[in-house]
């Protein structure tokens, strides 16, 4: 294959990544829209579940879907919706207008989730997949860190927020356009097409049921981390609000580092050694967060931790697709389906926090990587084994 086509395929994908990260003009929009309509705090905070609830509807059924038809297909269809859901609110800027409008970004950015890594796999060969997954999660943070400022760009000039809706509605059709031009070769297995019950028979395996409660487990540290960064350094270090918001800015650019960082060296280290490295530092930032009452050294510690735990997710993901390289599509439905451990980790570290103080939840997060690790662990000893 030559270079030119290589790209030709290789770049659409990876920028379905950062189209996947606009969804994160959710949480930057939620202000906007309750000012708009003078809404309360609580019809607010239900946009952003207009999003996320998709992923416990439709990853199953959105697997079932690419393993009968293509991935490429499923994406560009994701990449479509997420378009259609951009526009919505720029045409008509209403309130239900905005609920529909988030509800199909929410329909979009899991379809994209489901189908954008098992093809971006499909793509890369062997030795680069995990390099090549980990830069995608770089590619999609760079969508969050980006998109405020695009939007503070366009208020500052332009006076209207929501320009950043067509902007990004264009590339996403541009680049929907861009894939179904192109042909990519598929990994196809010989197996009869997916059903639910297929995919509900492969959560007998017992490497699917470990890796799918990982990988709920990694998001709800993901989230967990996020959300109560700045409630721990408040509490324990009698911070102000907005100073220990820079907790979270921390974690986010020691994500934002190890991620291009990932995407670089795992190309010349292998899967084992990575992911033992990186939970090493991980749980090396948990005790430091732990054990030291010095904010500076807890500064260090979350950027530690985020860093150690900024590849584990695209690890995981990559090794159990070459476990279960026939079962790709269904099994990559279940891995998104698991992105709601989101909603649960972070309520059980608020309940911890309230009833045994400030450093419980920490332990929360460490008994999450605990598992997690196993999950790893396991999954790399089971080097040859497929399903």
């Amino acid at each position: 294959m030559t270079k030119s086509a290589s790209f030709q395929k290789f770049a659409p994908v990876m920028i379905s990544f950062y189209i996947m990260g606009f969804v994160d003009l959710v949480g930057v929009a939620t202000g906007y829209v309750q000012k708009d309509f003078s809404l309360s705090d609580s019809v607010a905070q239900l946009l952003p579940s207009m999003v996320f609830v998709w992923f416990a509807l439709i990853s199953l059924p959105t697997g079932i879907f690419q393993d009968r038809k293509s991935k490429k297909l499923t994406l560009s269809i994701g990449i479509f919706v997420t378009g259609a859901g951009l526009l919505i609110p720029f045409l008509i800027y209403t309130y239900p207008a905005v609920v529909l409008g988030f509800c199909l970004l929410g329909i979009g950015n899991t379809i994209l989730q489901v189908s954008a890594n098992p093809l971006l796999i499909d793509i890369s060969t062997k030795s680069t997949q995990s390099a090549n997954l980990s830069f995608s999660q770089f590619v999609k943070a760079s969508a969050a860190l980006l998109s405020p400022i695009f939007i503070a760009i366009l208020v500052r000039t332009f006076g209207d927020w929501r320009l950043i809706f067509p902007i990004y509605a264009a590339i996403s059709i541009l680049i929907a356009i861009w894939l179904l031009t192109i042909k990519i070769e598929e990994k196809k297995s010989e197996k009869p097409p997916a059903t639910f019950r297929s995919v509900l028979r492969l959560l007998k395996e017992k490497m699917v049921i470990i890796l799918v409660l990982g990988i709920f487990l990694i998001v709800g540290f993901d989230v967990g981390m996020n959300s109560n960064i700045a409630i721990f350094l408040t509490s324990r270090f009698d911070l102000d609000l907005a100073t220990a918001g820079f907790g979270i800015s921390v974690y986010f650019a020691s994500l934002m580092v190890g991620r291009f960082s990932g995407g670089i060296l795992l190309r010349y280290i292998t899967e084992r050694n990575f992911i033992i490295v990186s939970l090493l530092l991980t749980f090396i930032g948990l005790a430091g967060i732990i054990m030291i009452p010095i904010l500076e050294v807890t500064w260090a510690m979350i950027f530690l931790t985020g860093l150690g735990f900024s590849n584990i997710f695209p690890l995981l993901f990559s090794i159990a697709i070459n476990r279960m390289p026939d079962y790709a599509n269904e099994v990559s439905g279940l891995i998104i389906l698991s992105v709601s451990g989101g909603a649960v980790i972070p309520p059980l570290m608020g309940y911890v926090n309230q009833n045994f103080g400030n450093i419980a939840p920490i332990f929360v997060l460490a008994g999450c990587m605990l598992y997690v690790s196993y999950a790893a662990m396991y999954m790399l000893a089971k080097d040859t084994e497929k399903i």
